[in-house]
């Protein structure tokens, strides 16, 4: 069984965030897609949001997506979530890494010397690596030189044995600073997430009163 896990603070959860889920799902047909809210990401300033209502949009932006589903893994787990830490708890409930394939955009993996235990978090899991506007993966290889001969080009060639999977697939240039910038604005969200999660922020007042953060992008 091949398992999916797509982690992220999702502040909110937007259409970049689908493409790239998508395109993973897509590449290696993957069985099962767990999305994977942070409760307090360790890397990156506080969620604006409750972890209720970020699980809660997710849940909604996925409703209709095949395979997919919202875990509360990460939320579960004690302080700041860590990949390494959260592949370990899915090796010592009996997974094997052949069978995980961790999700990311490539504009998040290009800074993955600086994750907690690299380099040997990459032997936990296949680590699927989707292109994001500005980050395409066929630049990982120069950019990451010390990890080229882990990349495989077909991703069927990612079985026992962990490897990078680098996936080019278009999608869409959003981020969750953008979002969060919009509403504070007072600007329409349309083209930015699904339908679903735009009647839940509107209705729930995400946002609204918050200060636009410059800070990274999600």
């Amino acid at each position: 069984m091949k398992l999916g896990l797509f982690g992220g603070t999702f502040d909110p959860v937007h259409r970049g965030h689908l493409d790239v889920a998508r395109a993973a799902q897509r590449a290696i047909g993957l069985d099962d897609l767990w999305w994977l809210p942070a409760p307090a990401p360790p890397h990156r300033t506080r969620p604006q949001v409750s972890a209720y209502h970020r699980f809660a949009m997710v849940a909604l932006a996925i409703q209709d997506e095949p395979r997919m589903i919202v875990s509360d893994f990460e939320m579960a787990g004690p302080g700041p979530t860590y990949t390494s830490d959260t592949l370990a708890r899915l090796r010592a409930d009996g997974r094997s890494p052949g069978s995980l394939f961790f999700i990311t955009g490539a504009d998040a993996f290009r800074d993955i010397p600086q994750w907690k235990n690299y380099p040997r978090l990459l032997d936990a899991a296949h680590f699927m690596v989707v292109s994001r506007p500005g980050a395409p993966v066929a630049a990982l290889r120069d950019q990451l030189p010390d990890l080229a001969s882990r990349m495989v080009d077909d991703p069927h060639d990612a079985r026992a044995e962990p490897r990078i999977v680098p996936v080019d697939a278009p999608t869409a240039n959003v981020s969750s600073t953008e979002i969060r910038q919009a509403v504070a604005a007072g600007g329409g969200l349309e083209s930015l997430v699904p339908p679903s999660v735009a009647t839940y922020i509107d209705r729930h007042r995400l946002y609204a009163l918050s200060v636009p953060n410059s800070k990274g992008t999600a």
